[in-house]
């Protein structure tokens, strides 16, 4: 198998900027001549072994992030923008690539012009008023705005990780984390209180109360907690995170922070240095994790994703969730699989099956069309509503990595790994998928010719060429 060359010019330039080195000074610092960083830093040549040494000895850098990244997923996320039927042709894979790491910026400049066409688009379909009035802007969706940061960020957010594992040590001897933290609440002068009411967290500042659901499963109020103690405990961390973010609008902040005190929250039940530990001992078995870290199975499945700490690196995973239809409500990738940023997930992988056999674990070998495998698994996710009238949510989890960590993961025992024929061809999206054979093919690729034949109906209406 051919060894590919690692080019990694953008994280050179970076690194350099980062230190407040010449390319000059750099240069001598490892050891090689000027020209040839130079060549190295503009992806006109491969990251030598020397080089490669050199960072970590000279520098202490995690030489594993030379090969990871936003290049692939910027290349997947213009592939996908590239297949929108206003662009008359796509630039070859080659191109796209070349501009990810040479000119991730670009990129990133691209992706936003074309989010703000695709979201001109829907408010022009549905009449939005806003459009007409004086004033109003196109922008992103607050939402996908924060989708995005958490995205690019490997879903690892290094400062509140360090702060939530730092507060989790300091509960340590008080007892298990949800008395402790009541406790040091209560000596902040905010008092927690249970009841029936539906909704799951409510404080009330003037009263300093804090109420909790008992609705809700333990472990969903233990995280309630955590997230209000981050929003009370942790407002400089969160919001000096938010100001390196720049989001374009005040509701992006509001959800960024939300979200970034949810993380707290899933960091400190699950601290990063314990549940690594335990991770990789219990060989990643979700419901040994689920009962001795008091979370739920979805729960812990997330904080998986998010095990990319520098130097101490986990296995890396993506975690997803869909809801019945299909649609992708959660979504984090810290492996080359990314997902379709729009629409559903490839009806091929296992997590849509999981709705009809809940409480048991799937487990699927999949390949997708770059030829990357995958040992995928899903689970279905039920929360009620703690009454009889109240609605019941159901969703399918998706957690998987890449098929050489399969033998840290319990799921892949007994599987056939060896064998090509024992992995499933799965897709990211319709429009962008290469596959031509593919029987559950909703669209045509964009990419592909279409031949039609009147006289001849196969399991397509089409043939790709």
């Amino acid at each position: 198998m051919a060894i590919r060359k690692l080019y990694a010019g953008a994280k050179l330039r970076d690194l350099r900027a980062r230190l407040g080195l010449t390319q000059k000074d750099f240069a001598a610092k490892l050891g090689i001549s000027l020209p040839y960083l130079n060549q190295m830093e503009n992806n006109n040549r491969p990251v030598s072994t020397t080089v490669v040494l050199a960072l970590a000895q000279e520098f202490g850098f995690d030489v594993t992030e030379l090969g990871q990244g936003d290049a692939e997923r910027l290349v997947t996320d213009m592939r996908e923008a590239l297949a929108d039927p206003i662009f008359a042709e796509t630039p070859p894979l080659a191109d796209l690539r070349l501009t990810a790491s040479n000119a991730p910026a670009l990129a990133r400049a691209f992706l936003e012009v074309h989010r703000a066409y695709r979201q001109t688009h829907e408010r022009l379909a549905r009449l939005d008023e806003a459009l007409g009035r004086e004033g109003a802007q196109l922008q992103a969706s607050p939402w996908e705005e924060v989708r995005d940061f958490f995205h690019y960020c490997d879903n690892y957010i290094d400062a509140m990780d360090r702060a939530a594992e730092h507060y989790a040590k300091l509960l340590a001897g008080e007892g298990d984390i949800r008395a402790a933290a009541i406790a040091r609440l209560r000596l902040k002068g905010v008092k927690v209180e249970v009841s029936q009411d539906p909704a799951l967290r409510s404080f009330d500042s003037a009263r300093q109360v804090l109420t909790l659901s008992s609705l809700a499963p333990p472990e969903t109020q233990t995280f309630q907690l955590l997230v209000q103690v981050a929003l009370l405990r942790q407002n400089e961390l969160l919001e000096a995170t938010l100001d390196l973010a720049r989001f374009q609008t005040d509701a992006a902040r509001a959800i960024c922070k939300l979200g970034l005190a949810n993380y707290f929250a899933g960091a400190a039940m699950m601290p990063y240095t314990a549940f690594l530990a335990a991770a990789q001992e219990t060989r990643h078995d979700l419901e040994l994790l689920a009962a001795r870290f008091g979370a739920s199975i979805e729960q812990v499945a997330h904080r998986l994703s998010t095990l990319q700490r520098p130097g101490a690196k986990g296995i890396p995973f993506f975690f997803a969730r869909v809801d019945q239809a299909g649609t992708i409500t959660k979504r984090h990738s810290a492996t080359r699989l990314q997902f379709a940023r729009y629409g559903g997930a490839c009806p091929l992988w296992n997590v849509h099956r999981a709705f009809e056999t809940p409480g048991h674990f799937l487990r699927q070998l999949a390949e997708t069309p770059d030829g990357v495998r995958y040992v995928l698994l899903a689970r279905d996710v039920t929360k009620r509503g703690g009454h009889f009238n109240a609605p019941v949510r159901r969703y399918a989890m998706a957690l998987g990595c890449e098929v050489k960590h399969a033998r840290a993961l319990v799921y892949a025992d007994g599987m056939d790994l060896d064998r090509d024929g024992a992995f499933e061809p799965i897709g990211i999206s319709c429009r962008i998928c290469e596959r031509t054979d593919c029987h559950q093919r909703s669209v045509p690729p964009l990419e592909k010719t279409l031949s039609i034949t009147p006289h001849r109906r196969d399991i397509l209406p089409y043939a790709l060429d």
